[in-house]
């Protein structure tokens, strides 16, 4: 981008940018080129190593996987707060009017997806943090904090969620967590109409697929240096370290 078209993004006077860029430059995050500036090569290649960046990239084949097995839309997703927000997807929801878009924010509380990782959380801590009542996005959304509790202790048990008809009537969702190092970094989900019926083996598969893809990220960043206790996206407590253990693959 040139100078200009930077301060115009940034509403910000030309001098001002130019200062900020000049620092960049010397710090080694921005390159100035002929036509403007751009991230350098540096900033790059850390950046393919951001927790969310690399769980993505590995994801990807897994997910498309998932979708050529089962044929229903499959999902990536991480918590922020209390929303679970999708980093990717494979497969698009054609058959519902309402479609889930990448980067999209959702109730985690609702989803599926936010389930499998809100079940990860201690469960004081959560019991507290909950807001009361939990928001219903639609009539089967559970809005009692002792209800969800409840139902989260079998969703750990299992490293598996489902809802129904929570998020939006007609859709309904498969989730299991992704788990390393003790912790629930992500998840990985099945999104399909209420109406069908999964295949017998979805379940298993889901829960295999997201333990394999725990082991491939873990491997990645012992590989590469950059191994370390790592939770993208995470904001809402510490999951139990011995619990997460039995769903790893070693």
């Amino acid at each position: 981008m040139t100078l200009t078209e930077l301060a115009r993004a940034a509403d910000l006077p030309k001098s001002t940018v130019h200062r900020l860029l000049t620092r960049l430059v010397e710090l080694d995050v921005v390159e100035h080129i002929d036509e403007g500036y751009r991230v350098s090569v540096r900033l790059a290649r850390l950046a393919s190593f951001a927790p969310a960046n690399l769980m993505r990239e590995l994801a990807l084949p897994h997910m498309a996987r998932l979708h050529q097995w089962f044929g229903q839309t499959v999902a990536l997703g991480v918590l922020r707060n209390f929303d679970v927000v999708v980093l990717d997807q494979v497969g698009s929801l054609e058959w519902h009017a309402e479609r889930v878009l990448v980067g999209a924010r959702v109730p985690a509380t609702s989803a599926a997806l936010g389930k499998v990782l809100l079940a990860w959380d201690p469960r004081d801590a959560l019991e507290t943090a909950l807001p009361r009542p939990l928001p219903a996005m639609t009539p089967a959304s559970i809005t009692d904090p002792a209800v969800l509790l409840e139902q989260l202790r079998q969703v750990r048990a299992d490293n598996l969620a489902r809802q129904f008809d929570e998020t939006r009537a007609g859709i309904a969702g498969m989730a299991s967590a992704i788990i390393i190092q003790g912790e629930a970094v992500g998840a990985l989900g099945l999104i399909y109409p209420s109406s069908t019926r999964l295949h017998p083996q979805a379940a298993h598969a889901l829960r295999t697929t997201a333990a394999r893809l725990a082991v491939e990220i873990r491997d990645t960043l012992a590989a590469s240096g950059h191994e370390r206790r790592w939770m993208p996206g995470r904001e809402v407590g510490l999951p139990g370290r011995a619990d997460a253990e039995r769903h790893e693959i070693t």
